[in-house]
């Protein structure tokens, strides 16, 4: 039998900040200029559209305030969200000024005769097709603390793999 889960539970749920902070400069900025844009813009034009239909008459009966207001809460909570996330950012600093691989570094491998050049971020900005790698993921953890010209070795799904690391930025 499955239990019907409370809309407040979800919200809940959806509103806790992430665990892990890390946001490059460049994400921070992007998602200030996303809440300007929310809460300047897209949230009053969206409270207008609710008082102008709910002027429509009956409430309970009225699709197009009932659409209104959950367009309205959705924006909402997109900018409760992205004040949490940027209330508890830590930003990153990008490279290293001692040349070991860190979170912010921009690392340049090769493996298996192939370059590959991966950005080390924090778990919120992933994106494995544009080389954008958490700090704590496998092979994440396996770059830090390296420096360029050392190889290191990677214990992949499909068997161990060495990384010569050429670059570092």
């Amino acid at each position: 039998m499955r239990v019907p889960k409370r809309k407040g539970e979800e919200d809940r749920r959806a509103l806790q900040p992430p665990q892990d902070h890390h946001l490059t400069r460049d994400k921070i900025a992007h998602l200030k200029k996303e809440l300007e844009d929310l809460e300047q813009h897209e949230r009053p034009e969206a409270i207008k559209e609710v008082q102008r239909t709910g002027e429509m008459g009956d409430f309970s009966e009225n699709a197009a305030y009932q659409m209104a207001k959950g367009r309205l809460r959705r924006i909402n909570a997109r900018i409760l969200s992205i004040t949490e996330r940027l209330k508890y950012a830590i930003p990153i600093e990008e490279g290293s000024p001692d040349g070991v691989i860190q979170i912010g570094s921009r690392v340049t491998v090769e493996i298996d005769g192939t370059e590959r050049i991966y950005h080390i971020v924090g778990a919120q900005e992933v994106d494995v097709s544009k080389g954008r790698i958490s700090y704590t993921s496998p092979l994440g953890k396996t770059l830090v603390g390296h420096r360029a010209g050392e190889s290191v070795v990677f214990d992949s799904p499909s068997g161990e793999k060495i990384y010569l690391v050429k670059q570092m930025t």
